[in-house]
């Protein structure tokens, strides 16, 4: 068996929490978190002879995720029961969409290892969300319905993935498109941004399809990249052994670090969808669609593609960037100012980005403004202080929130730039480094880094280190 002979073939179901502050048809509340069956009504737990009414944000948050993943927008949409019993869906239906969906045949552009590829989207529907089972270990099991009625945006695609790392740059665009049209938090820890693999394997050059599975409810990218890899792996090995895949549910067990069946998978016809009679149909105008077109901000890929023309940085440091609104909204502000475009991204990247963890990028939760990086780097390109000196000043302005120019002039770390001062310095250092002032006349060039590094050694980090290699290398010429 070679699992080159055989080509994985995978579709995705995003399902997102859109960031309402009620529910998809009554007023109770979305927050997350609080006590069991504390944040629901007779409504939404589906008491009999109660109505919904539909939240108008629901819908716009939905056409705006739509009109950010380039897709068309249905003027004539409706809601749909789709009918299905668990314990945790109390009216034993759930409203969703069946043929009629607010949003459909979009796009995603991805790029993996340097290729651009297109990933379609097939619909986005809205959806209202279930409740959640809570097992208490020996007591039996309760049913929280805080969740049901959430409303949720289902990203549909089609299925055009052929590697776990295509669904990887997939999911971290698609969370990062969501979190620059601010429609959801796109919390994974919390759930309101999670995913359904359905993955098929087939032998290359096979048209037809293979049997697929569905992987349901993954709440991290990691989670569903080794979910991938192990089940095609475990479908190549069934086939190459003689049997067939089952059209089943499975579930990711990460302690096991397998897939576990949960049971058979369903198909259209087995929800009997029928349209929702309590619900009238979804009419939206070209000119609300165009107002809510108005109100998205520039997107990442346009983000990216201006700051390395406008910016003169590389495509790496700008994807890294732009990856969190709240970010490359920073380093704009802090760019414009500045003498040095690329080393306000560097200082982000190593040094802003070494200090936050993932929440904390996307919130932004950098103690001081922009303007205090725009001075900082423009203080070390006027040659006020040196690149070493400038990373301790970063660290005092984080954690007093001080000007850097307040803190070279307490702390008196103004750069050595005086030439008769540092030439003093340089032939100190030369009589005191022979055997490196002798490698550096017989041709080893990595000698001269010794004896700058003696002088800064001297100097406390405070020469600058440009004069300092010039006049090190103008001297010890002269001696030759």
């Amino acid at each position: 068996m070679s699992y080159l002979d055989y080509e994985v073939v995978i579709g995705l179901e995003v399902h997102s929490e859109l960031k309402t502050k009620t529910k998809i048809f009554c007023n109770c509340t979305t927050e997350f978190g609080g006590e069991p069956n504390t944040h629901c009504c007779p409504i939404c737990t589906g008491m009999p002879g109660t109505l919904p009414v539909l939240n108008e944000k629901v819908v716009e948050y939905a056409i705006k995720a739509g009109l950010a993943t380039n897709c068309s927008i249905n003027k004539f949409s409706k809601q749909d029961r789709k009918n299905y019993f668990y314990p945790d869906l109390p009216k034993a239906y759930q409203v969703s969409q069946y043929d009629l969906p607010l949003c459909y045949e979009g796009e995603v552009e991805i790029e993996v290892n340097d290729a651009a590829k297109k990933i379609r989207i097939n619909r986005i529907h809205i959806e209202e969300d279930a409740g959640k089972l809570i097992h208490e270990s020996g007591e039996g099991s309760i049913v929280d319905y805080n969740r049901c009625g959430v409303p949720l945006i289902e990203i549909v695609t089609e299925p055009d993935f052929s590697s776990s790392d295509d669904v990887r740059v997939f999911l971290e665009k698609l969370r990062t498109i969501l979190l620059y049209v601010d429609v959801s938090d796109c919390k994974m820890n919390e759930g309101s941004f999670r995913c359904d693999v359905n993955l098929s394997v087939r032998k290359k050059g096979d048209k037809e399809l293979g049997t697929r599975t569905e992987m349901k409810n993954m709440n991290s990218i990691n989670f569903a990249v080794k979910a991938i890899e192990y089940e095609a792996k475990r479908q190549i090995k069934v086939i190459e052994d003689g049997g067939n895949v089952i059209q089943e549910t499975r579930r990711w067990d990460e302690s096991r670090g397998i897939t576990v069946s949960m049971r058979s998978k369903e198909e259209a016809h087995d929800y009997r969808y029928f349209p929702e009679p309590d619900l009238m149909p979804i009419i939206t105008s070209q000119e609300k669609i165009d107002e809510i077109e108005k109100s998205i901000p520039e997107l990442p890929d346009s983000r990216e593609k201006r700051y390395v023309e406008e910016y003169k940085i590389t495509k790496y440091d700008a994807r890294l960037i732009v990856a969190y609104k709240n970010m490359a909204d920073f380093y704009e502000e802090a760019a414009n100012e500045s003498k040095n475009c690329k080393a306000v991204a560097n200082w982000i990247i190593t040094e802003i980005y070494g200090r936050l963890n993932e929440e904390e990028k996307e919130q932004a939760k950098i103690p001081f403004k922009p303007d205090i990086l725009t001075e900082l780097v423009n203080i070390i390109e006027d040659g006020t202080i040196s690149n070493s000196i400038g990373k301790k000043v970063f660290v005092d302005c984080w954690e007093s929130g001080k000007r850097p120019i307040e803190i070279v002039q307490e702390k008196g770390l103004k750069q050595i730039s005086d030439n008769s001062q540092l030439e003093e310095l340089v032939k100190e250092v030369i009589d005191n480094n022979e055997k490196a002032v002798n490698d550096f006349i017989n041709g080893r060039e990595a000698a001269i880094g010794a004896l700058v590094g003696q002088m800064m050694k001297a100097t406390k980090g405070k020469a600058n280190p440009k004069m300092v290699n010039e006049l090190l290398r103008k001297t010890i010429n002269e001696l030759k």
